[in-house]
Formats: structure tokens, C-alpha cells, sequence
């Protein structure tokens, strides 16, 4: 699974760890995210992230 990064902040989305604060468990792919998922950081939308 690749990883994305934010293109606002720079957070990087790494499916491996996922988002624990925001209810995504580890191993879950960024095409698998919710639409309505955004950074944890900055709060930009999933249409705001590019694959590293």
C-alpha cells in the first residue's frame, strides 16, 4: 500500500499506522477512506492528497 501526502501541509497518510484519532484502523488502503475523511492536520479534503 502507498503511501499519500497532504499537498496543503505535507502530512503524510501512511495506510501501515492509518488514523487512529479519526477512526481509521491500521491497514486500510487511502482509496478505502471515507469520502468524507480529511487531513488530521489542516483539515483539507481527500482530493487534496497525491500518492509518494
Amino acid at each position: 500500500m502507498e503511501k499519500w501526502r497532504c499537498t496543503v501541509c505535507d502530512y503524510v497518510y501512511d495506510p501501515e499506522v492509518g488514523d487512529i484519532d479519526g477512526g481509521i484502523p491500521p491497514g486500510t488502503a487511502f482509496e478505502d477512506l471515507p469520502d468524507d475523511w480529511v487531513c488530521p492536520v489542516c483539515g483539507a479534503s481527500k482530493d487534496m492528497f497525491e500518492p509518494l
